[in-house]
């Protein structure tokens, strides 16, 4: 009843293709180039520049807007958290602080 049924492999459909021999070669060394000369340091003025276009502009002012509008909200979020369990713990005290005076008043 609770046995898994193991699937068969479909048998294909339409012609198979024969497997295609391949045959090695020879590796025909090329003739020698000598490597490139060192080239000096490029100074400090020769950075490229980045080019930033009111496209990209717009991306980023958008992304990183989001980034400051979530990590407030998680911040805000856990500054609620703490602070309604700062207050239920606070009202449990007074709970509990009034049951143990009413009951030492009862003796």
């Amino acid at each position: 009843m609770l046995r898994p049924k193991i699937p068969t492999m479909p048998v294909p459909t339409g012609h198979a293709i024969p497997p295609v021999v391949v045959e090695p070669t020879a590796v025909v060394p090329g003739t020698q180039v000598p490597p490139p000369a060192p080239m000096a340091p490029a100074s400090a003025s020769s950075r490229p520049v980045v080019q930033l276009t009111p496209g990209t502009v717009l991306a980023l002012v958008g992304g990183g807007t989001l980034v400051v509008l979530v990590v407030g909200a998680v911040l805000v979020s856990m500054l609620l958290a703490v602070a309604v369990t700062g207050v239920s713990i606070a009202i449990c005290a007074v709970v509990l602080r009034s049951l143990v005076a009413s009951e030492t008043k009862r003796r």
